[in-house]
Parts: structure tokens; sequence; C-alpha cells
């Protein structure tokens, strides 16, 4: 019985101590044990990105004009210069084709102006301010815009920015283009790949910001005086649409 034992133990050992010695064999020999390699299944897609961009000319014109009134002896007076010229700018807009929708008025303020030469704060009279914002339809009349305004009394010029008025008009015309253009780049991969395209499972359009509007700032007065004036070109903007096509693999 106990020889019996033996032999089946010996059975039992025997392979184990040679599976044994070739690992440690192996390891004198700086042989490396087999490495079990994992293959996952490829993705069943293929997604290509494409642009597409429409220059357009801007089709309106904002002129950023502003009323200053310095030293005015009363807050009353001041108010009262700001509103004469206010008034006087609107009604030579009026006479341009510009309706009042579309002058608005912002950043009114009066306020105390001193001197401070003596050591101490002197009041001398007050300041006020005042910016009308003018839009035009017709980009061409920005002079025009700019030599009434500045006759009516207006003394700054402050911004002037051309615009699309409705950019969201042109964007579908960007986007067929930017499709088109990621089917073009998917075919070229595909040729490239040696693959066959499948059809279009999933479209992504992804946000983005056209080049513009163009703001020009006057740091010189334009047209101060009456006399002449300025050329205004107003360039073009740039309206962009990207677009993630995702194509079956066949």
């Amino acid at each position: 019985m106990i020889i019996t034992m033996k032999k089946q133990l010996a059975v039992v050992l025997t392979p184990i101590f040679v599976i044994f010695l070739l690992v440690v064999l192996m390891s004198l020999l700086n042989i490396g044990l087999p490495v079990r390699v994992t293959q996952t299944m490829a993705t069943t897609e293929l997604s290509v990105t494409g642009e597409g961009k429409v220059d357009i000319v801007p089709n309106t014109a904002t002129v950023d004009v502003g009323i200053r009134v310095n030293n005015a002896s009363t807050v009353e007076a001041a108010q009262s210069q700001i509103d004469e010229t206010n008034n006087a700018i609107i009604a030579a807009m009026e006479q341009l084709g510009i309706p009042k929708q579309n002058i608005k008025t912002s950043n009114y303020s009066v306020f105390p102006a001193y001197d401070y030469s003596s050591g101490r704060d002197v009041l001398t009279g007050y300041n006020g301010n005042v910016t009308l914002s003018i839009k035009s339809q017709n980009v061409d009349q920005v002079s025009q815009v700019i030599a009434a305004a500045t006759e009516a009394g207006a003394n700054e010029i402050q911004n002037t920015r051309f615009e699309v008025e409705d950019p969201a008009a042109h964007r579908s015309e960007a986007r067929t283009k930017a499709i088109e253009n990621a089917k073009e780049e998917a075919q070229k991969m595909a040729d490239d790949l040696g693959i066959k395209l499948g059809k279009v499972v999933n479209v992504v359009e992804h946000t983005t910001s056209g080049e513009g509007p163009y703001p020009m700032m006057a740091e010189r007065a334009y047209g101060l005086g009456g006399g002449g004036g300025a050329s205004f070109e107003p360039g073009s903007q740039t309206i962009t649409s990207v677009v993630t096509l995702y194509f079956e693999k066949k």
C-alpha cells in the first residue's frame, strides 16, 4: 500500500518537477515566457471631419457717435446741451432715411468736474456724455452718417463696424460645403485604407464663430467740421461650418 502511494506521488510530482526545471532553465537563458495577445474587435465606423466656408459682404453698418459736454454751469445745463444735440443727430439721421428704431442711446451720464490744482476740490462745473449707435442698412452710407452726426453736434466718433444682419441664412450653404468636403475626404481615406464606405450613420455639426463683425476704431474724428470724410470698406465676413460624418465600413 505504501509502495503504491509512493508511485502515485511520483507520477504527480514528476511533471511538476519537469515544469519547474524548464522555468529555471528559461530564466537562466533569458528566454521570455509566452505572452497572451488579446485582439479587440475593430470599430465598424469611420469618422471624418469636413469644413465649409462662405464669404459674405456685410450688409449693415453701425456707427457709434458720442456727445461730450464739459464744464456746464449746472446739471440741468449739461442735460440740456446733451438732449439738444441728441435730438439734432436723430433728426439728421431721419434726413438720411435712417429711422428712429435704428438709433440706440446709451451711456448717458452727467457728473461734477473738479479742479485739484489748489490742493483742494474745487467744483468747476458739470460734465456729461452719451453714446448713440446708428445702424444703417446701406454700408455705403457710413461717411454720410459720420458727417451728418458731427454737423449736428457729435464731437466723438467712437467706433464703426460692419455686420451680416442674418448670418444664419448663409450657414446652411456653409454646412452643405462642409458635408461635401467630409465625403470627399472620407472617400480618399477609404481608398488609401482599401475599404468600402457604407451609409452615413451619424452627423455632428460643431459650433464655430465666424470672422466678424469688423470694428473700425476712429482714433481721429472723420468728417469733423463738415469737410469731407474717410472711405470705409466693409470687407467680408466668413460663415464657417464644421461637420463630422460617421460612415459604416464594409
